[in-house]
């Protein structure tokens, strides 16, 4: 009996220790899982911008130009990490980003508006539909003749364009979102006694978020082309943006410094694409969509 009791005991025992075994293997494992995670999502991106350079270098030793017109990695990285280290540099990228901030919250707050008027009034929706959709499809350089006339050689020129670039995407995500939104949740907010801005607050937002988050990421791209148009076309006295280095580079026919500053450009824009990015993945988790 005694040995039955000591054998009891001791099983009893042995599994509290494997379980305690698991759990620290558990817990070690957690940072293997960020590491794969983080490796996961670099290597795609490391690969990519090889393969990138690689061809880049290929074209060049082609012969199809002249080095002093397209020059390679090895002529252009440098003078990209030489840009790196001046001041005038980053203070043309803070002009830049200060105006991608301030013009893509602009678009947001009115994208935001429009949406969710045209989205709940069907003679709105018939009236301004097509409207939102055919400024969305209309080019964002077409719009700088009438922003130079309306405001002349202005921030307000520029922003002007900037919202009219991303606002109708943001808009449209938003008109999309509420379209796909299952007609029972709406029936089921109401008979809760949700009404106006808390029926927007409480059900609406939350049911057309992934629409609306994929139309916050097509308003920002067409924000951030928008803004680049408008930095080469705008050129505003005793300030220095990237659009403006870019246009000085290409009057000084220094393609290598030009193209160091393009890839600045495509650089910020692939960041924030990963931003985006990381609220997409978040969202899809939280709505139990993540397969990983």
């Amino acid at each position: 009996m005694a040995h039955d009791v000591r054998t009891t005991g001791g099983g009893a025992l042995d599994r509290e220790l494997a379980g305690l075994d698991a759990l620290e293997l558990g817990g070690s494992g957690a940072p293997r899982r960020v590491l794969q995670r983080t490796w996961s999502a670099v290597w795609p991106i490391t690969a990519a911008t090889l393969i990138a350079l690689l061809a880049w270098q290929a074209v060049v030793w082609s012969g199809w130009k002249d080095p002093w017109v397209l020059p390679g990695p090895t002529d252009t990285l440098p003078v990209l990490k030489d840009q790196l280290t001046t001041s005038r540099f980053w203070d043309a990228v803070g002009l830049t980003m200060r105006r991608a901030v301030i013009g893509y919250a602009l678009a947001v707050a009115i994208g935001l508006v429009i949406g969710g008027l045209v989205s709940q009034s069907r003679i709105l929706r018939r009236a301004f539909g097509s409207l939102i959709t055919g400024l969305q499809t209309m080019p964002s350089i077409a719009w700088f003749p009438l922003a130079i006339m309306l405001f002349q050689l202005t921030e307000s020129a520029i922003l002007f364009v900037v919202v009219l670039g991303a606002a109708p995407s943001i808009a449209n995500g938003l008109i999309a979102g509420v379209d796909y939104m299952p007609p029972i949740l709406l029936r089921a907010g109401k008979v809760m006694g949700l009404r106006g801005l808390n029926l927007y607050r409480h059900l609406i937002m939350p049911a057309s978020l992934p629409s609306f988050v994929a139309g916050l990421k097509q308003g920002w791209a067409f924000a951030w082309r928008s803004l680049m148009a408008g930095e080469l076309l705008v050129i505003i006295g005793n300030t220095t943006s990237l659009g403006v280095l870019l246009a000085s580079a290409r009057e000084f026919n220094n393609t290598a410094e030009m193209i160091s500053y393009m890839i600045v450009i495509l650089v910020i824009g692939i960041v924030i694409d990963q931003l985006f990015g990381v609220a997409d993945r978040s969202l899809r988790s939280r709505w139990g969509l993540d397969q990983e």
